[in-house]
């Protein structure tokens, strides 16, 4: 199969599921070699998770079916530039390839603007819009030197 042909398959599923109620107009296909591993499309709306954009679905069903936390010798295909977070979980994922159809500013042309989630991460903490609060307690450093001393941690 082309790549043509795993980026109509992500927007097919885009529509479908954007048609059928479960989110908005976005969806992704994880894909080694010629295979496809997973789909997935966005399911904010239908299952109350703001985390359940499509690129973040087809990497969780991805990793369950091939039993691994990366994905390295995959690609994603995605009908839009994924926004701050799905571009995280594909970097942590070790995606080889990320092709997309739509960009960020046309996804802003039609309400899902992520601009300001790109600008707030390069801010200092305190001063974004939601602040973060650095808040040290006696506990708070343990369970990272447990980890330095954990022989048998995996590392990723």
């Amino acid at each position: 199969m082309s790549n043509e042909v795993h980026m109509n398959r992500a927007a097919a599923l885009a529509l479908e599921k954007m048609l059928g109620g479960s989110g908005g107009p976005f969806g992704a296909v994880i894909v080694r070699g010629d295979e496809i591993v997973s789909e997935g499309w966005n399911q904010v709306t239908s299952t109350n998770d703001p985390t359940a954009h499509a690129e973040v679905t087809a990497i969780r069903q991805a990793c369950a079916k091939l039993k691994t936390f990366q994905l390295a010798d995959c690609d994603i295909f995605t009908n839009c530039e994924p926004c701050p977070m799905c571009l995280g979980a594909i970097y942590w994922a070790r995606l080889k390839h990320i092709y997309y159809a739509n960009t960020r500013v046309e996804a802003a042309e039609i309400g899902f603007d992520d601009d300001f989630i790109y600008k707030e991460i390069g801010l200092d903490p305190a001063t974004r819009s939601i602040p973060a609060i650095r808040l040290v307690t006696a506990q708070s450093p343990i369970p990272f030197a447990e980890w330095v001393k954990k022989p048998d941690k995996v590392k990723y």
